[in-house]
């Protein structure tokens, strides 16, 4: 028999990761175990595995532009995330497109500029194009230790850094900022903090310690966007978001030879406990 009840949409627009651990195909298994249909908007494919990416190949903003309008002329979207973008002509084209919508609809911005390791992985055009025209449209705005660096010009090493990064990125126009902690030594690994022009506050879930981490920020940031097409307030869809991820790490897959994936499905493992 087939459910009448109406699920939810998201759109993720981002790159594929071979892989399996990041990128759409982590966006679309995140959204797939909170009950959210997703859908996709490709704007690369790269040639990675755990212990590293080869190749990189962009598809054309013209490309990016048909995948998305082709989505949303006929689909309800109810949520957005997006991800690698990886150059000037792609971010216009996703940042003309977001403004296009006839209704606005909750946008997660995952920057995507610098890894967690302090590379950074789009050229200095590309970037000030993303600060320019997508950060603005952000609902809520993702950064990493080394992004909210790169925003503000500020050295993150206490979260009295944190705070003022996120108080200082706000001002570039999103509705809020969650700067992540991953990057962070310690303690701070586990703590983000949050800022939407009135709250400011520290999230903190506990530290999961594994080798296996690929794929965090893809996942957090589709975590919201799944929460926030549910219907959740902006910070309760963070909360949730940050406890799927922590959960994620506890069941994390050692595979290859490398940096293995979060482990999306760990939600299937209680049903497999039940059986």
């Amino acid at each position: 028999m087939t459910s009448s009840s109406r699920y939810p949409v998201a759109l993720t627009i981002a790159g594929s990761d071979s892989g399996g651990g990041a990128g759409i195909q982590a966006d679309l298994r995140t959204f797939a175990f909170h009950r959210v249909h997703g859908t996709s908007v490709l704007t690369c494919v790269t040639a990675q595995n755990t212990v590293g990416v080869t190749r990189v190949d962009a598809l054309s903003p013209e490309a990016v532009v048909a995948q998305m309008e082709a989505v949303t002329s006929d689909i309800t979207v109810n949520a957005i995330k997006t991800g690698m973008l990886l150059n000037d002509g792609i971010i216009h084209a996703v940042s003309d497109l977001i403004g296009q919508l006839p209704h606005p609809i909750p946008t997660v911005v995952d920057p995507v500029m610098v890894s967690r390791a302090g590379a950074q992985l789009i050229d200095d055009a590309a970037v000030a194009t993303l600060t320019e025209r997508l950060i603005p449209q952000a609902t809520i705005l993702t950064p990493n230790r080394y992004e909210a660096e790169l925003l503000t010009g500020l050295t993150l090493a206490t979260l009295a850094d944190m705070e003022a990064a996120a108080r200082q990125i706000y001002q570039l126009g999103p509705q809020a900022v969650l700067v992540k902690g991953g990057g962070m030594a310690d303690d701070l690994k586990g703590t983000d903090v949050w800022f939407d022009g009135q709250t400011l506050e520290v999230l903190t879930t506990e530290i999961v310690h594994t080798p296996n981490t690929h794929g965090t920020g893809c996942t957090l940031s589709a975590a919201i966007a799944a929460n926030l097409a549910l219907g959740k307030p902006a910070l309760d869809a963070v909360r949730a978001a940050k406890q799927y991820v922590t959960q994620a790490l506890h069941h994390s897959l050692t595979i290859g030879q490398g940096q293995g994936p979060v482990g999306h499905f760990y939600p299937l493992l209680s049903l497999d406990s039940q059986s």
